[in-house]
């Protein structure tokens, strides 16, 4: 009798991980073939895009594409260094920044810690506007033309200090009275307790200030000039792709036969130049959102 009940229970188990396994490798599936459709339509030539529309497959194999995207390869990489040192300081600050006012907003010694919280909420729902922020960053900041106008507003996010502000609340309170009984200040107790208990919200706090900061364009067209010779990457690829429909409009400002300008394939070029390295740094990232760190941290 034990031993059918318990073939049952392994009957019922195997199927459930079959029927969850296959939901999740179908919907990863999904998830997975719209990149692929973008790089091999990237390698498809123009022309090709045009009579048969977008295959998983590349149709008329070229790299014409991204010939034309890297025509100047000193540009490119320089707008590469540009985005990588905004995004590896921006994220390194803005985590830092972050990291401590959601932990200081959350700690009861704190006797301000609600008018704050409530004023950092406040701005979700309001905001001055366009034209406040362009004065402040240009007449007051004087940062036009200047990379820290790219950088700074992208440190604070009200979004993300809620989010450290929860996670680290879960963090039991008795760690930092033991840690303060033993002589260790505020600060001491923030870099060596509280971050390295809250890597799994910094992992993904991280990933989400990296991202803002790859994927930046706006204020960079805002603050930044076009005399400027190395501007970020996402802005550098618009201005490709912009340049690019406008010498196809516009047959007469240039040698070059509109038909002859890949525009559908640059779309795709650029989209894989733009996504490539995130898409190879967000495994190591990953591992970290499953992780429970401070389960068992305190024992009664």
């Amino acid at each position: 009798m034990q031993s059918t009940s318990r073939r049952n229970i392994d009957l019922s188990t195997i199927m459930v991980r079959i029927i969850g396994y296959g939901f999740i490798g179908i919907f990863s599936l999904c998830c997975l073939l719209p990149f692929v459709l973008i790089v091999s339509s990237s390698f498809s030539s123009e022309q090709a895009i045009m009579e048969n529309g977008f295959s998983l497959w590349p149709l008329d194999f070229t790299t014409f594409a991204y010939e034309i995207v890297f025509r100047n390869p000193r540009l490119i990489i320089g707008s590469y260094a540009v985005t990588f040192g905004i995004t590896l300081v921006g994220t390194a600050l803005g985590l830092f920044i972050v990291a401590m006012t959601g932990y200081a907003l959350q700690r009861v010694d704190f006797h301000y810690r609600n008018k704050i919280s409530f004023y950092i909420y406040f701005t979700t729902l309001f905001s001055g506007g366009l034209v406040p922020f362009y004065l402040l960053i240009s007449q007051y900041l004087h940062l036009k033309d200047n990379y820290l106008a790219v950088l700074l507003p992208g440190l604070l996010s009200p979004f993300l200090i809620i989010m450290m502000k929860a996670f680290t609340k879960s963090i039991p309170h008795e760690i930092t009275e033991s840690a303060k009984m033993d002589g260790a200040g505020d600060f001491t107790i923030f870099l060596r307790l509280i971050l390295p208990m809250s890597t799994p919200a910094l992992a993904t706090i991280g990933l989400f200030i990296a991202l803002g900061y790859w994927n930046e364009w706006y204020n960079s067209m805002l603050f930044l000039s076009p005399n400027m010779e190395y501007r970020p990457l996402q802005l550098f690829l618009y201005n490709v792709i912009t340049s690019a429909d406008f010498i196809r409009n516009s047959a007469a400002a240039s040698n070059v036969a509109p038909q002859e300008i890949p525009l559908e394939t640059m779309k795709m070029a650029t989209a894989v130049i733009a996504t490539g390295p995130v898409i190879l740094f967000y495994p190591f990232v990953q591992r970290f959102f499953i992780k429970g760190i401070t389960v068992g941290a305190v024992k009664g």
